[in-house]
């Protein structure tokens, strides 16, 4: 799993019929301390992400595990929002 930061939404009208009425966030991939990488992914979202928000993106075959994209041709869902990161004692992170 890694973290990322919703940048955006991602409107697709025309797509695999076992995979309508989803919704689908622009992630842009950053560090347990929220620095920003020049990588993107398009990924499905399980859990009501919202704009700006830190989540926690499952790839490849992990993202197809779910009951809703079980043998679906998904490769990136948003599994989680990130509240708090600590590491060794330190709080790197904490929503706001």
């Amino acid at each position: 799993m890694i973290f990322g930061k919703v940048a955006g939404t991602v409107v697709s009208t025309i797509k695999s019929d076992s995979i309508t009425g989803t919704k689908y966030l622009l992630v842009q991939l950053c560090s347990r301390d929220e620095k920003l990488s020049n990588s993107y992914l398009v990924a499905l979202d399980l859990v009501g992400a919202g704009s700006g928000e830190m989540v926690i993106v499952s790839q490849g075959s992990s993202a197809r595990q779910s009951e809703l994209t079980y043998q679906k041709p998904v490769d990136a869902v948003i599994v989680g929002i990130v509240d708090l990161v600590e590491e060794k004692g330190s709080t790197v992170y904490r929503k706001n």
